[in-house]
């Protein structure tokens, strides 16, 4: 199986189709199945699309370091430099949607079109939720099924969980000066029954100069990358 040795991180990455570089950000807890399953076939009919596992997720081990956003987005360049790749679109769900925002703002070169999925810039809104979106128990089920049968230590989902947690909880987010420096076409994706708010996610895309927003009908939050739209979405997107 694919795995790129970079900054201490043996991430375990997907490739299929041809065509410009596509690299595809899960979300938390996830594997690419997951994430990505329901897409990968269509974006890799025009992409050369590139999958990834990040630090603890699905076949990629867990280190000893802090789960933090800078790294998780290092580690997302060090495989695009390993692979060869000077710059690729990304399309980041949730917490690869956050991950997402990263390179955008401190790896800006690496990204020539962006989707964020189902992710919220400012994350110090102190909850600013749908709390009855949130993903189900069925939904945590699904996810510690995939960890368990891919993982390097399935018995870790749980502390990892947790670890992912405090990451997400403790970030504040990015400014709106941040967002305002992003000077690369980003769609804005979300469901219009996703527990983060469409409004908040409107604001994303106004602040950021070449942002755009699209929204799913009747879509959750982990229905965002299963929806029959956001494949035709996204690739209108990408191809400008």
């Amino acid at each position: 199986m694919p795995y790129a040795d970079v900054n201490g991180a043996r991430l375990y990455y997907e490739e299929r189709g041809e065509g410009p570089p596509l690299v595809l950000l899960h979300g938390g807890l996830l594997t690419i199945e997951l994430s990505f399953g329901h897409v990968v076939p269509f974006l890799a009919q025009r992409h050369r699309v590139i999958a990834v596992e990040l630090q603890g997720h699905g076949r990629t081990p867990d280190l000893e370091r802090p789960m933090a956003f800078e790294h998780l987005a290092d580690d997302v360049v060090g495989l695009l430099d390993h692979l060869g790749v000077e710059q690729a679109d990304v399309f980041g769900f949730s917490l690869g949607g956050l991950t997402t925002y990263e390179l955008l703002v401190h790896h800006p070169g690496r990204v020539r079109r962006a989707v964020v999925a189902s992710a919220d810039h400012r994350n110090d809104r102190g909850g600013e939720v749908h709390p009855e979106r949130l993903p189900t128990e069925a939904d945590f089920a699904a996810m510690r099924d995939a960890y368990a049968a891919v993982a390097p230590d399935p018995a870790h989902f749980d502390a990892f969980a947790a670890k992912t947690a405090a990451m997400v909880h403790g970030f504040g987010g990015w400014t709106g000066d941040q967002l305002r420096g992003i000077d690369v076409p980003v769609l804005v994706l979300i469901g219009d029954t996703d527990f983060i708010l469409v409004g908040n996610a409107a604001e994303a895309a106004e602040l950021m100069p070449r942002g755009q927003l699209a929204v799913l009908p009747g879509t959750t939050h982990m229905g965002v990358t299963r929806s029959e739209l956001v494949g035709p979405v996204v690739e209108a997107f990408l191809r400008g």
